[in-house]
């Protein structure tokens, strides 16, 4: 019998629980789950007799050694910032590791003596980062395979609302972590395009987007991730002269949130002052010029340009910015307070399902010509708990997992799912899923 660790009960870890649930009758596996809020890990295996939920705190060294100890694999979906805490304790006790998250600077440097214990560390594979890898990944390796130079990869996902639940004009609900989406794009995106280097500052990341279109979902907009330029490295691709990977939001979100950018509202770094007093129209007047005399709306539009009766404007008023009403938040940042605004217009609905899109497009040269590919993902949640985020996190992350269980994959090492040996068995099976890339294949004049 093999036993499993899962730390974190959280959203992301239904579907990965109930894909190793299944999977313990026929391997003989035992499932540990472990939370800081134990009625959640214990709802979460449904009474399995091949499972037990248990308290952890992973600030209780006695306890990450407890139950790193008792595992063959550790599952860490514990916010990023633990995860080499596991890895360290893994390391102790000669157990392997995977997780969702990006490889960080302290798990690169544990990849030496991850190799000499011949121990597994899989990073990375969740849906991006993780998803977005591996897809692209099978086309770059197949158009190498041909002869074909890649000369241009563009790639984007977004967490987005369902169509038949998409209710309100910014075309956006919440469907994971509301601060981060916050605090987006902040800092200096990097990317090249045509061999030379661009740069775009916070300031105008929201202004600077790109258009896309999906089959069968049609428009969309993307915004630049920071850091597009580590990617030629993690994909291969040293010397291509075009990279840019993205967010994907709906036609008209981009120029409507460009609105809190520039009035500095998504700053999280000092407190706005008697936060609890204020309304929510004095929090956005306090921005603009001062005129007792003028309307918070036409201040907003003579500082911004913004037409009186435009999308953007009745985008700002459907939200309430321009509300009396208390913010009723007791020294708060002017991000916490955005935030505060979004969670109540922008929670998913009792009914409401989430959507992951993704979308790379390659243009690469074979004998002589230009080719592209267009390859795009659309994946509906099931519900608010089976939503589309959690679904193509913990799914990708359940499959690597079993695969290490199995011994299908032992590479010692810290992994990220860009080789045919992870990518090829997890695609496949994730078909089974419904999670399946669509390509379109043409010729560039």
């Amino acid at each position: 019998m093999k036993t499993v660790l899962v730390l974190g009960a959280g959203l992301s870890a239904t579907s990965l629980i109930e894909y190793l649930l299944c999977g313990s009758e026929k391997y003989d596996w035992q499932i540990i789950v472990g939370d800081n809020d134990p009625a959640v890990a214990s709802r979460k295996i449904h009474s399995h007799p091949n499972a037990r939920s248990v308290y952890f705190d992973v600030l209780d060294d006695s306890l990450v050694q407890q139950y790193v100890s008792q595992c063959d694999v550790a599952v860490s979906l514990l916010p990023a910032r633990f995860h080499p805490v596991i890895a360290k304790a893994c390391l102790e006790h000669s157990k392997h590791m995977v997780t969702a998250s990006y490889v960080s600077p302290e798990m690169k440097s544990i990849d030496a003596e991850a190799k000499a214990k011949g121990l597994v560390f899989i990073n990375e594979v969740g849906v991006d980062p993780g998803l977005d890898h591996m897809s692209a990944m099978r086309v770059i390796d197949e158009v190498k395979s041909k002869g074909g130079k890649l000369l241009s990869f563009k790639s984007s996902t977004g967490g987005l609302i369902a169509p038949e639940y998409d209710d309100n004009p910014w075309h956006y609900k919440f469907t994971w972590n509301p601060r981060n989406v916050v605090l987006a794009g902040q800092g200096t995106a990097k990317f090249i395009r045509n061999g030379k280097y661009k740069y775009i500052p916070y300031h105008l990341m929201f202004k600077r987007v790109e258009k896309t279109e999906v089959p069968g979902y049609g428009e969309f907009e993307i915004y630049p991730n920071r850091d597009s330029l580590s990617y030629r490295e993690t994909y291969g691709l040293k010397d291509i002269p075009t990279i840019f990977r993205g967010t994907m939001r709906r036609p008209g979100y981009c120029e409507a949130w460009n609105v809190f950018v520039q009035l500095g509202i998504t700053d999280d770094t000092y407190v706005y002052e008697d936060s609890e007093n204020a309304s929510y129209r004095d929090f956005i007047n306090s921005y603009l010029r001062y005129d007792p005399l003028a309307k918070v709306e036409d201040k907003l539009c003579e500082f911004l340009s913004l037409e009186r009766d435009g999308e953007v404007m009745k985008k700002m008023e459907w939200l309430g910015i321009f509300d009396e009403r208390k913010i009723n938040m007791k020294n708060a940042t002017p991000a916490q307070i955005l935030q505060k605004l979004l969670e109540e217009k922008w929670a998913l609905g009792a009914d409401d399902k989430d959507m992951i899109v993704m979308q790379h497009q390659f243009e690469y040269e074979l004998q002589g010509k230009m080719h592209g590919i267009k390859s795009s993902m659309v994946y509906i949640g099931k519900d608010r708990t089976n939503t589309a985020m959690a679904i193509t996190v913990g799914i990708p992350a359940a499959i690597a997992t079993k695969m290490v269980l199995t011994e299908q994959f032992t590479t010692p090492g810290v992994s990220v799912p860009v080789i045919p040996e992870l990518y090829n068995p997890i695609l496949d099976e994730l078909e089974e899923y419904e999670m399946v890339f669509s390509e379109e294949h043409f010729t560039i004049n």
